[in-house]
C-alpha cells in the first residue's frame, strides 16, 4: 500500500467552497482502480491548511490511473483553482520495522 500526501494551501477566505467542492470531488477518488481511502485534515494553525492523505494499492495506481483517468479532469476542474501555491504530492510506502 502506497500513501499519497499532499499539503493543500487554499486561497484564503475560500475554505468553504473548498470543502463543498471536495465534498464532491471525494466521489471521483474513490471510484478509481486501487484507491482504498482517504482523509482529509483541516490546519489548526492556518486555517486554510489542509493535508490530503490517499491510500492507494500501487503508485501506478495514483500516477498513471487516477492521473490520466477522465475522473482526474473532473477532480481538477472542481479542485485545481482552489490552491495557492499549487500542492506538491509525495508518496511514502511502509517500513516494515518501523511499524507500531
Amino acid at each position: 500500500m502506497i500513501l499519497e500526501v499532499a499539503i493543500l494551501n487554499v486561497i484564503p477566505g475560500q475554505e468553504m467552497e473548498f470543502e463543498t467542492a471536495f465534498a464532491k470531488a471525494q466521489t471521483i477518488i474513490a471510484a478509481q482502480k486501487g484507491y482504498i481511502s482517504h482523509e482529509v485534515r483541516r490546519c489548526m494553525e492556518k486555517a486554510n491548511r489542509y493535508i490530503l492523505l490517499v491510500n492507494w494499492e500501487t503508485l501506478e495506481d495514483h500516477t498513471e490511473g487516477f492521473r490520466q483517468s477522465e475522473g482526474y479532469q473532473d477532480w481538477k476542474a472542481l479542485l485545481h483553482h482552489f490552491y495557492d501555491p499549487f500542492p506538491t504530492v509525495e508518496h511514502y510506502e511502509s517500513v516494515p520495522n518501523l511499524k507500531g
